[in-house]
């Protein structure tokens, strides 16, 4: 089963880098959050491929898929779904909303109202969703990937921390370089999307899914983990830190990233690598800071812990 998580990785980084072009590191860490049934929040300009990065990586997995472009009108039924008469039949039936997907695509998340807005809270944290009073489960595995522009604030509701919480990793995916523009411009012709193609069934990936859950973590490891949550509670910098389920969030982050590189175990590497990404809307400061300025703040923060290098 090791083989077959480090073959998916491969396998979903050849897919979807033949439409994103030197996205690497933002494949594997999606992918990371779906085997540890986290949600991801990708926070960038316009025009950067947030939503063809979606779009690419549900292909890729061959996982049914919803759009949702929110805007201020839209309501909490219109995720959910609604109750409607049918006279033929003569009774109530529920149509199902667009959360019913695997994974659903969050387009502009901060343009919609608090009100719809919470009703992402319930689906994203208990996989369900409560419509008239019934409580209907949502298909598992279930992803929520939003995008949202951090610089645009007409007619845009921030998000609430309880919602920002919700999100396993949040991510800004900047901009290519000279080389990775010019493949960009030399790609951008007809459909680029039909280069994605599907890499395995939905039984291998819940079979994947199984084998994360096995993932252990060594005593001096975990310590380390929560040593390097409890730091970003001391620094003067950071007004509020990371609150416990912070913690549990990276642990079960860094159980898919060590089944993704082959292992079977975590190494205090992965906690290092993904605390940045964990971290970075989970801590307060007191000026407003950019994605990328948090997760610089957050990797100054945990290097001043020690690795438990020699213990291993």
């Amino acid at each position: 089963m090791k083989e077959k998580c480090k073959d998916l990785l491969q396998q979903a980084l050849d897919s979807v880098s033949a439409v994103m072009v030197g996205r690497d590191e933002e494949i594997r860490l999606i992918l990371t959050a779906c085997l540890a049934g986290g949600h991801v929040l990708l926070e960038d300009l316009p025009g950067q491929g947030k939503t063809m990065m979606v779009k690419a990586f549900a292909k890729t997995l061959g996982l049914p898929f919803k759009r949702i472009q929110f805007t201020p009108d839209l309501l909490p039924s219109d995720l959910t779904g609604i109750q409607f008469y049918n006279q033929k039949d003569g009774d109530f039936i529920f149509r199902e909303g667009p959360l019913f997907a695997n994974v659903v695509l969050a387009d502009e998340v901060n343009r919609a109202t608090p009100r719809t807005q919470s009703a992402l809270l319930e689906a994203m944290e208990e996989q369900q969703v409560t419509s008239d009073g019934i409580t209907r489960p949502l298909p598992l595995p279930f992803m929520v990937l939003a995008t949202q522009n951090p610089i645009e604030t007409y007619g845009t509701f921030p998000l609430p921390e309880a919602q920002m919480d919700r999100f396993a990793l949040r991510l800004s995916m900047g901009y290519p370089s000279v080389d990775e523009e010019m493949q960009i411009l030399l790609r951008n012709e007809g459909n680029i999307l039909k280069e994605a193609r599907c890499v395995m069934t939905g039984e291998e990936l819940m079979e994947i899914l199984d084998s994360v859950r096995s993932v252990t973590i060594r005593e001096e490891v975990l310590r380390y983990l929560v040593e390097v949550t409890q730091s970003t509670r001391k620094d003067p910098r950071i007004r509020t830190g990371v609150s416990p389920r912070g913690a549990v969030v990276l642990h079960r982050l860094a159980k898919a990233y060590a089944a993704l590189s082959g292992r079977s175990y975590i190494i205090p590497e992965d906690i290092r690598t993904l605390a940045p990404h964990a971290f970075n809307h989970r801590i307060f400061v007191r000026d407003n800071e950019t994605v990328d300025g948090l997760s610089l703040l957050v990797r100054d923060v945990i290097s001043t812990v020690p690795v438990p290098v020699e213990s291993l």
